[in-house]
């Protein structure tokens, strides 16, 4: 079974890489080494190249005990994220790089590995043409948009519950991205071979994680690559629609959530499917996202020898904003998120419900923004304020970066 799907997947990068269209760049992935405004390096002999970006987040959030009890919850003040980006090239700019370190314990996976895992992004590309490139190294797989869509490209301060609980994260691996205009369309197609262990690996187990991704634009591409960030701050003057989708198999993962979570002694094939899209259109920007979650078995035994289980099921995540004010940078959104349990862990995890609103003042687009979130989460569907496991929380969040 494993030969099948390694023969599959490598015969899915071939057939990527096989294509030589004329094609829509991507945005997503590749490193910035055009048109940068900011800190950068040169050799004097114009084969070296490097420039720096940094980006912090400052939140402030409070959880509730309960939905009818407001007082002696949790309260965060803390650094959310603190991170330093170098990208470049060396030799020529077909042959680049990316890198990127995190400096605060949510960004390097602790509580999970108790390693401090400073490394989020080390990888190196080559673009056979602009539009056709590889890449070799540990970056985020082609999975669902929000997880691709950068931290700091977000219109609510995190994101959401769904993708909290399905996505596929960052792996070490290599990927292939192409993206071929078919007529007057854009297509991108995206697929990776990983560990599929994530990013705290030192050695390579027996499985391997497959990873495929497709999208197409059918009313053109959006303006300056705004369909991998959230809002309409560009406010399209003719609509813009991306559609997505793809799937991973994570064959024999030693982590229960596959590329994140505790290790366990018994491992697991997890498949995951998701699908989204997204829309904007003069300041309205909408977007909707499905994840789920198959395994036979979802339950292991940790590295303590206690039973614990893979979340299987899934979840659909809505958002829908407006560009209040254009001028000014003023955007209200608001968000529905659901996630649903399989019966076979229903016993351990509840249909769970999250109703957000959000505003958000942009001082330079996603680069320098305040944001105060607030939301109310519900258990079993039952959305009466004294029902168990409801809860109300609020986040005030700043961000700033180059």
């Amino acid at each position: 079974m494993k030969r099948n799907h390694l023969l599959s997947s490598t015969v899915l990068l071939l057939f990527i890489t096989t294509f030589a269209a004329q094609a829509q760049r991507q945005h997503d992935e590749r490193p910035t080494i055009e048109n940068f405004k900011g800190i950068q390096y040169t050799g004097d002999d114009s084969t070296f190249y490097i420039n720096f970006r940094f980006r912090m987040q400052n939140r402030l959030r409070y959880t509730t005990p309960a939905g009818n009890e407001l007082g002696g919850g949790d309260f965060e003040a803390r650094i959310r994220r603190l991170r330093l980006r170098m990208d470049g090239y060396i030799y020529n700019p077909k042959l680049s790089y990316s890198i990127q370190l995190g400096f605060t314990r949510g960004d390097q996976d602790y509580d999970d590995t108790d390693v401090p895992n400073i490394v989020r992004d080390a990888v190196v590309f080559y673009s056979f043409t602009d539009n056709f490139y590889v890449a070799f190294g540990q970056n985020k797989l082609p999975g669902n948009r929000q997880r691709v869509n950068s931290s700091g490209e977000l219109q609510f301060a995190e994101r959401s519950l769904v993708n909290a609980t399905f996505n596929i994260d960052r792996d070490f691996g290599i990927k292939a991205y192409y993206s071929p205009n078919i007529g007057s369309v854009p297509f991108h197609f995206k697929g990776s071979i990983s560990t599929g262990e994530g990013r705290v690996a030192n050695m390579t187990d027996d499985g391997l994680a497959y990873t495929g991704r497709a999208e197409f634009l059918p009313l053109g591409a959006f303006t300056n690559g705004g369909d991998y960030y959230e809002g309409d701050l560009e406010y399209e003057e003719t609509p813009k629609l991306s559609l997505g989708g793809g799937y991973s198999f994570n064959n024999n993962t030693t982590r229960i959530s596959g590329q994140t979570g505790k290790y366990i002694t018994t491992p697991l094939d997890l498949k995951t499917t998701f699908f989204d899209a997204i829309f904007k259109y003069r300041g309205l920007a909408y977007q909707v996202e499905y994840m789920k979650r198959d395994v036979d078995n979802p339950f292991a035994l940790d590295e303590a020898g206690e039973t614990i289980h893979a979340y299987k099921g899934q979840g659909v995540n809505q958002q829908l904003s407006y560009v209040v004010n254009r001028n000014y940078g003023y955007e209200v959104a608001g968000r529905y998120t659901w996630i649903r349990p399989h019966e076979d862990i229903a016993t351990w995890e509840a249909l769970t419900e999250v109703v957000e609103l959000g505003v958000t003042k942009y001082f330079r687009a996603h680069r320098l923004k305040l944001q105060l979130n607030a939301n109310y989460q519900i258990a079993d569907g039952i959305y009466r304020t004294s029902h168990q496991g409801n809860n109300w929380g609020t986040t005030f969040q700043i961000e700033l970066g180059i």
